[in-house]
């Protein structure tokens, strides 16, 4: 019998984020009067501190951002999209998590195309606890492709 347990996957398993987010913040900083090298490199304690620093609108500025460069950083890939199907098509509950802040993480699932294939999606900090408690204890985590595809073989 195949594992059935939900699988909480991270962002990042699916497309790289993380360059998307540097030339936000790059292309941000002298709008919204930030030094972007001063902000932590976790993204949750960044949007905390965007958030403290009274950085308005940043979340509205960081989607548009995303929204009209997300093609150039991440791209579908068929070995992905393939597991992705195959694990929902088992009826496994999936759930992505990720340090990003929920603009970045709609946009990144539309454009990866995983979004309908997804019960569950975590942004922020915690995120990863927070979904495992949604999905339910037993959520296996999956923090790379090799462990993505290693679910979908059942290793």
């Amino acid at each position: 019998m195949s594992d059935q347990r939900p699988l909480a996957i991270d962002l990042d398993a699916l497309g790289d984020t993380r360059r998307l987010w540097a030339d936000w913040v790059a292309s941000a900083g002298p709008v919204l009067g930030i030094d972007g090298d001063s902000l932590p490199a976790d993204r949750a304690a960044a949007a905390e501190r965007l958030d403290s620093d009274g950085a308005g609108n940043w979340r509205v500025l960081l989607e548009r951002f995303c929204e009209d460069r997300a093609p150039v950083y991440l791209r579908r890939d068929a070995v992905v999209s393939a597991a992705l199907r195959s694990l929902s098509g088992e009826g496994r509950r999936l759930g992505i998590f990720t340090d990003a802040p929920e603009p970045l993480a709609r946009v990144a699932l539309s454009q990866l195309g995983a979004e309908r294939r997804v019960d569950a999606v975590e942004t922020g900090g915690s995120a990863l606890a927070r979904l495992v408690e949604r999905l339910g204890g037993e959520a296996l985590v999956v923090r790379t492709r090799d462990e993505l595809h290693a679910a979908v073989d059942g290793s």
